[in-house]
This record gives C-alpha cells, structure tokens and sequence, in this order.
C-alpha cells in the first residue's frame, strides 16, 4: 500500500510540508516528528550548518531561507513548486525579542518581531496559498498564548502573535468554500534551547528563571505531534484552534513553582 493511501490524509497530493523556522526548538522537533511520520519536508531557516545536519539526521531538504526577504522567499517558493505539489505549510518561524515595558521599548525590537512573526508568516503563506489550493491542503500557523492574554512586559511580542493569530482566523474566514485548512497552534510554556536566549539577548540566567520550579514545561516535541495530529485530520477536518499548556501554567500569570 502506499504511503499516500495509508494516510489518513486521503489526496491526490504528495504528503509534502514545508516548515519554517527549522533549525531549531519546535520548528526543528516538527521536522523530525513529520519525516518520522512518513512525510517528505522541506526545512527553511536561515542557518545553513544547522539546517545541513538537520537534513543528515532526518532526511529532509534543507533549503536556506529568510522569510522577512523577498528575494530570499521567493526563490525557495519557486525550488519547493519545481519539486511537485505542498500539502501543508507550517509556519514556525518566529520570536521575541526583549522584555521591556512599553514605556521604554525599543523600537527596532517590535520592528523585528513584526517583520518575522507576522510579515514573514504573510508573505511565505501567500506565496504557497495557490498550490495548497490546488492540493486541498493545510496553512498551520504556530503562535502563542501571549496572542491570546497579554502580559506585562511582553507587549511587542504580545502584539506581533495577536497579529498572527487574528491573520490565520481572517485567513480561515475568507477561505471558506475553498479546499484549504487553517490551523493555529498555541502553545504556552514551551522549554527549548533558543528561545528565552534570545529573548533576553543571550543572558542564559534570565532565560533560565523563566522555567525555575515548573515541574515538566512542554517541549518542543509536544507541539510537534500537536502538529502532526492536526495535519493528520481528514481533509475535511479543520482543527481550528489548539491552546496547549503545561499542566504546571493556568495563564501566564498563573504558574506552578516549586520551591
């Protein structure tokens, strides 16, 4: 029997993704989870020895790209189409950059986090949007809960994934009647290698702090087989939203320590 046949994503199309921010934390566990699960994956990002081992481990093709650039989108779009049909587009590209009040934040903070988080997400989604139609297929958004309850602090990268989030809902508005899912992933209190590092600038201590006590953080491999699940619903079953939490975090206010 065929990959294709077994799956319970019944198409004519491939079962072929493309992940964005691949070459680490949940953008990295989903392709693994995917290759593992018997899809071919093309994994973007922009650190090209990451992506090379990524590939040597997995099996994916590895294509170097920066989603805040045209040009550089473009050209992966154009080498993913040459290849055949895309049946889901995971956007995990994304980031948050400091932790300072509105008050005093820096501009070119909330620049960048716009530029990657929401204007990435948007060009790379309208991009592949006509082959996804064509293979009745996926756009799979992961944002965050800070798209859902702000917190203080955090309003730049709060702001850039209620952006994100309200784009995939208008996106799945305005789509229907079209054969194309759109599915946006929440998660909370995820521990992973990079993102508080950069958060913080590189200062591992703050990093740290923020999963000091809590019992069990979700890992990126969690969100990964959110993903998969998702992606392997029925084409006619959309997974409209998952908020996916750890047991110790009620809300971002709400955590569990423990001494």
């Amino acid at each position: 029997m065929s990959q294709e046949s077994s799956s319970p994503t019944s198409s004519t199309s491939a079962r072929t993704a493309v992940v964005t921010g691949a070459s680490s934390g949940i953008g990295a566990a989903t392709v693994r989870t995917l290759t593992a699960a018997g899809w071919t994956v093309f994994a973007l990002a922009r650190r090209e020895a990451k992506l090379n081992a990524l590939a040597a481990e997995t099996g994916c093709t590895p294509i170097v790209t920066d989603i805040t650039d045209e040009e550089s989108t473009q050209a992966a779009v154009d080498r993913i189409l040459a290849a055949g049909p895309v049946k889901a587009l995971v956007n995990c590209a994304g980031g948050a950059i400091g932790k300072d009040p509105v008050a005093t934040a820096n501009l070119d903070d909330w620049r960048a986090m716009y530029e990657l988080n929401v204007l990435g997400t948007l060009r790379i989604t309208q991009k592949l949007l006509p082959a996804l139609k064509e293979s009745s297929g996926s756009v799979l958004v992961i944002s965050s809960t800070a798209g859902i309850e702000p917190y203080e602090g955090g309003a730049g990268y709060c702001a850039s994934k209620f952006a994100e989030r309200v784009m995939a809902r208008v996106l799945r508005l305005e789509l229907i009647g079209e054969p194309v899912r759109v599915i946006d992933i929440a998660p909370g209190m995820v521990h992973t290698d990079e993102f508080s590092v950069k958060r913080f600038h590189g200062d591992a201590a703050k990093a740290e702090a923020v999963y000091a006590g809590v019992p069990d953080p979700l890992k990126a491999e969690d969100i990964a087989e959110c993903v998969r699940w998702a992606l392997e619903q029925p084409d006619t079953v959309d997974v409209d939203q998952i908020v996916v939490r750890p047991r110790a975090e009620g809300s971002y206010t709400k955590v569990y320590r423990q001494a």
